[in-house]
């Protein structure tokens, strides 16, 4: 007979309390306690499936990171994230985007051309930058 067995049939046979159950089963209090719960709402005391992977919030989104990084070549991890959350209405975070970007062997670091460098755009960024490393 399988320990969770034993353990509600000990309780069903009653005047025991849950603590002395714990320790004669050598097992948690709370243990026993999710047991005996789970018994009475479901009336199922096999284990529940272990494991499984957690599916990517973007999985099943891989044109479309494609095309966005198509769209704005040169942006960080926070930019893409940023157009993600606006175009999709669906707010991930940089690590997120970066294994999405990793799995389909898109790169994460962009090199500047000296001409790309000297624009407004780039300079603003730096600028932001350098003052929130000040701090």
């Amino acid at each position: 007979m399988e320990l969770r067995e034993k353990v509600v049939k000990a309780h069903e046979q009653g005047n025991t309390s849950i603590r002395k159950l714990a320790a004669r089963f050598d097992v948690s209090k709370s243990f026993v306690e999710w047991l005996l719960k789970r018994k009475q709402i479901t009336g199922d005391i096999q284990p529940l499936r272990q494991g499984g992977s957690q599916k990517s919030e973007l999985n099943g989104y891989s044109d479309e990171l494609v095309a966005l990084v198509e769209k704005y070549p040169d942006s960080t991890l926070s930019e893409y994230c940023e157009y993600w959350g606006s175009m999709y209405g669906q707010w991930i975070s940089p690590s997120t985007m970066c294994r999405g970007l990793k799995r389909l062997g898109l790169t994460k670091k962009k090199r500047l051309l000296g001409s790309q460098a000297a624009t407004d755009r780039v300079q603003k960024l730096r600028g932001e930058y350098w003052e929130k490393s000040k701090m």
